[in-house]
């Protein structure tokens, strides 16, 4: 996801991608930074799962290729990055598109009083988030490649999913304010709106993933429809998906699995890090491995911290 690679592609990007890459280049390389920001938030949320989110290509590219629970959510974190990086670069001015969120059109704020606060007057002030930009630019680059077929349910599910990413986003924007007065008095307090920071992103889209809607397409070809009796159908934050995901315990580069051998497992957990569940029941052998990291960091008038190297012995199961 290198800006410049992106758009050297250009001929096979749909027609507001290459449009992008062409009039404002710079909208892409934030497209490049979210996109790698999803990826890393999505490490880290599955860090503990069989399939853990590999970036190796390969198998990376297979994922994708599949209408899985798994490619649901690559999907989502993927759009959240792009609007993400894209509304905070707005934040700190690194953008001509755009700056800080307009507040003139909006309600008086209703943040959650405080103690001492009660009369205190408000206003809309600071530099608050335009998380409808990046909403937009996330929506433009990403939803692209989607749209010319939107009568077919690949298409349908990864739209959704890339919304639903978002929303994870724009939904949840919080209030934060600041107090203005004399001797620490507040008798004005400026608020501004901020986005939820990336991992409450994450986690958000990670309890998603655990309640994902399976669907199937309707006879119109428009619509979709939850697989199951008395199944409420998904809302817009809900994640989609319409295939059943390989198990993952083996290398199996058709479905992008590179299997659990040699992971290492916790053998006292019972959830998805146990060595039980991460093996898949082959068992783990534990093994010790000395591992070198700085200890005794004294700080240096000014400015530096020195650190000696320790040897330190750790023990580790690993997965057969």
């Amino acid at each position: 996801m290198d800006p410049n690679s992106i758009c050297r592609k250009t001929k096979r990007l749909a027609g507001k991608q290459a449009e992008l890459c062409q009039l404002e280049p710079e909208i892409v390389q934030e497209v490049a930074k979210g996109t790698k920001l999803g990826v890393r938030e999505c490490q880290y949320q599955f860090r503990f799962r069989r399939w853990n989110c590999t970036s190796h290509s390969k198998y990376f590219g297979k994922i994708l290729q599949q209408d899985i629970r798994e490619t649901a959510f690559v999907y989502a974190i993927t759009a959240a990055g792009v609007s993400h990086a894209i509304t905070q670069a707005c934040s700190m001015g690194e953008l001509l598109q755009c700056g800080c969120e307009l507040t003139r059109s909006r309600a008086p704020p209703s943040p959650t009083a405080g103690p001492g606060t009660e009369g205190t007057a408000w206003e809309w002030g600071g530099c608050g988030d335009d998380v409808q930009f990046g909403y937009e630019k996330s929506q433009q680059f990403m939803d692209a490649k989607n749209k010319k077929g939107k009568n077919d349910i690949r298409a349908l599910i990864d739209l959704h999913n890339n919304e639903a990413g978002r929303l994870a986003v724009r939904s949840y924007m919080r209030t934060e304010c600041k107090c203005h007065g004399l001797s620490g008095s507040c008798t004005l307090r400026t608020c501004w709106r901020k986005m939820p920071h990336f991992r409450e992103v994450g986690d958000r889209l990670l309890e998603r993933f655990n309640g994902a809607f399976k669907v199937m397409g309707g006879n119109d070809g428009k619509t979709l429809i939850p697989v199951g009796d008395n199944i409420k159908p998904p809302d817009k934050q809900d994640l989609i998906y319409s295939a059943d995901s390989p198990d993952f315990c083996s290398a199996n580069r058709k479905t992008g699995s590179l299997g659990t051998r040699g992971r290492v497992c916790n053998s006292t957990a019972m959830d998805t890090s146990g060595c039980d569940l991460l093996c898949c029941g082959r068992g783990h052998r534990d093994e010790t491995v000395v591992l070198e990291e700085n200890c005794l960091c004294r700080f240096h008038w000014c400015c530096v911290v020195q650190c000696r190297k320790c040897s330190v012995r750790q023990e580790l199961s690993l997965c057969i």
